[in-house]
């Protein structure tokens, strides 16, 4: 493998990190989903613009289409994130990061036929498996369950972020990641700002703070780095190592928020664990 994909693999992990610590901060803000993405999204679009500003790179778009595209993006961002949220909060960290970690199926599906590339067989099974992995969470199937609610919001947030994926693979070529990252988090502030004046939201200057920290570090550094990764890491194997991002969540919900995973929670998380090794091996030889 060559110098630039090992660059690449340690961007997209060390994004993974970051992103897996995010499902804290929905239950250590109590404000609505949706409110806390658009703090998170505003100051991490200020954050960019300040970046941008600095290293004087170009901000303007070759084409006209882009605009649309990268405005397009953004609003699925905005769907994305809110649903994440809206799923750890309806039910628990280690639920909605699991349920999350299921977007590398809707890619395998997806990807072949947008990039005209060859589905493999393994990449498949490694889908399936993680499936099953979130399968073991859910207790039934029933609205009335929590639980239930957590996935199925978990399942919105996996579909959604497959299609950025890939449409973010689009971008990678063309456009530097954190140029990417400042319009579609723009247009994601753009889009929820009105939920603020609808849902009117008491928010402290602690809340202020801990969204600042979520919109900075967690948003801007990070999403930036999963972006730029794609240059070299396909959106598959970026999908499966983003399954270590439910890991990081179980881990971290336990250490700082004392939510012990069941035995259910465990087992997803081990298949997906392994699903995770096996791809980042196979990428590595």
């Amino acid at each position: 493998m060559e110098k630039s994909d090992n660059k690449g693999l340690l961007s997209v992990h060390l994004a993974v990190f970051l992103f897996g610590v995010v499902g804290l901060f929905a239950k250590l803000v109590d404000l609505p989903a949706v409110i806390i993405v658009l703090g998170r999204v505003l100051f991490s679009s200020v954050f960019l613009w300040g970046f941008l500003l600095v290293r004087r790179q170009r901000i303007r778009l070759k084409r006209r289409a882009d605009y649309l595209w990268m405005i397009a993006a953004g609003v699925i961002l905005a769907v994305h994130w809110s649903s994440f949220m809206q799923a750890i909060q309806s039910s628990t960290v280690a639920v909605g990061t699991l349920a999350f970690s299921t977007f590398p199926l809707f890619v395998t599906i997806m990807e072949p036929y947008v990039f005209h590339e060859k589905l493999k067989a393994s990449d498949v099974v490694c889908a399936v498996v993680m499936l099953a992995g979130v399968f073991l969470i859910v207790p039934e199937f029933t609205l009335q369950n929590t639980m239930t609610r957590g996935v199925l919001w978990g399942l919105l947030s996996a579909v959604t972020y497959a299609v950025l994926s890939l449409m973010n693979r689009k971008f990678s070529g063309s456009y530097p990641a954190t140029v990417v990252s400042f319009y579609e988090q723009v247009t994601a502030a753009v889009v929820l700002f009105p939920m603020l004046l609808i849902l009117r939201p008491q928010v402290t200057l602690k809340d202020v703070g801990v969204l600042m920290l979520l919109g900075v570090v967690f948003t801007a550094v990070a999403h930036s780095l999963f972006i730029n990764g794609f240059r070299t890491v396909r959106v598959q194997t970026a999908g499966i190592i983003s399954g270590l991002e439910s890991v990081y969540g179980i881990v971290s919900a336990l250490i700082f928020l004392g939510e012990i995973p069941g035995i259910r929670e465990i087992a997803g998380g081990a298949l997906i664990l392994a699903v995770v090794f096996y791809s980042t091996q196979k990428v590595a030889e």
